[in-house]
């Protein structure tokens, strides 16, 4: 099929807006796409800042959580007179009090001087552990009276106990006469009445 010139000058108008519109068609899809790309990228890197900020969400959590589960425990500590140096003649009345209460007439006891535990695994360091071993000698009527008086000495407060060892003998007294209300074993045991010190707590 063959054009007139007059032809070709009136198609050429059409071709120019045709060729035209297919270059702002391609200019326009490839802004689309890098718009896209970019889009994807800010969309992922929100993501990733959101996971981020959960993620530190959750750890401020958990950390709050640990510290006020710290806070409970070292306040239960220091109510029940563990904390700080250690009490001994708080422990002489308690003991007293136990001997009166449980009727052990024969009751004795020495407690050593004062000496750091040095095997405590995870202790902070401004955290320190004491331990008075006390020595006691007891008559019993039976092993009763002893996990009586060992129980009474842990509710007593103001430390730790913690029970090293214990032997039990038998006195000798006779049964199926008035003897039988006297004692017939004989108990010695190594307890370890722990304090803790906080060198970073402030003086109240």
């Amino acid at each position: 099929m063959n054009l007139t010139s007059a032809e070709l000058r009136k198609l050429v108008v059409p071709l120019v807006l045709t060729l035209a519109l297919l270059a702002a068609g391609t200019a326009l899809l490839g802004w689309m796409k890098r718009e896209l790309v970019r889009s994807n990228a800010q969309l992922a890197a929100a993501k990733t800042e959101r996971n981020q900020s959960r993620g530190r969400l959750a750890r401020i959590s958990d950390e709050e959580r640990e510290v006020k589960e710290r806070m409970e425990v070292y306040q239960q500590l220091d109510q029940a007179g563990i904390l700080g140096e250690e009490h001994r003649l708080e422990w002489a009345d308690a003991i007293a009090h136990i001997r009166t209460t449980r009727e052990l007439l024969d009751l004795r006891y020495r407690i050593e001087p004062q000496k750091p535990l040095v095997s405590v695994p995870g202790k902070p360091a401004n955290v320190d552990f004491f331990a008075s071993t006390m020595k006691v000698d007891i008559a019993l009527l039976h092993e009763g009276d002893l996990l009586a008086f060992l129980r009474d000495l842990r509710d007593s407060g103001n430390q730790y106990t913690a029970v090293q060892r214990c032997s039990l003998v038998r006195s000798g007294a006779s049964q199926g006469t008035l003897l039988s209300l006297a004692p017939r074993l004989r108990a010695q045991c190594e307890i370890h009445l722990i304090t803790i010190i906080d060198r970073a707590a402030k003086p109240s």
